[in-house]
């Protein structure tokens, strides 16, 4: 299946001309849907002025802009709703009706990253935990991340 990519943009947006080639040179495979934002004023006050967003699967995986490299390794590991932070590391927010599910989880997920020798940063709050991963010894986003994410969202209980 290939993925479904929307790129939020603006007409001469030099940024988003950018990102255009840098998903293009990436070498994979996606459909892609461009929205010009200011066509739309729901969209133009969501983004303001925070173009491109590429949404991957219907949630925002870029903002700003997009590296080939990282745009490819996310296609390939079926990621959905992490995000790229400033081309440095991913992030997802999970939700739990309580604390206890919430705690479970981040038990669960310790576990996967220490059997994995990779460490994730774990935000744990009432109802929800947020999970930040990159490899510190190179300070940047790996194929060891979006492996560990999938790994992290193949543990997600179905609600």
């Amino acid at each position: 299946m290939t993925a479904q990519v929307t790129l939020y943009t603006r007409a001469n947006c030099p940024l988003c001309d950018k990102a255009r080639e840098a998903m293009r040179a990436s070498g994979a495979a996606f459909d892609l849907a461009e929205v010009d934002i200011d066509r739309e004023p729901a969209l133009q006050e969501r983004y303001t002025n925070d173009v491109p967003v590429i949404h991957i699967g219907g949630s925002e995986a870029f903002r700003h802009r997009v590296d080939p490299q990282l745009f490819a390794q996310y296609l390939r590991a079926g990621l959905t709703g992490w995000r790229v932070v400033d081309g440095h590391h991913l992030e997802k927010e999970y939700r739990f009706p309580d604390f206890a599910k919430g705690l479970d989880f981040t038990n669960r997920i310790g576990a996967l990253a220490e059997a994995q020798n990779h460490h994730l940063d774990i935000h744990l709050a009432w109802g929800r935990v947020r999970v930040t991963l990159w490899s510190h010894d190179v300070n940047a986003i790996t194929e060891r991340d979006f492996r560990l994410a999938a790994l992290v969202d193949g543990d997600v209980p179905e609600a």
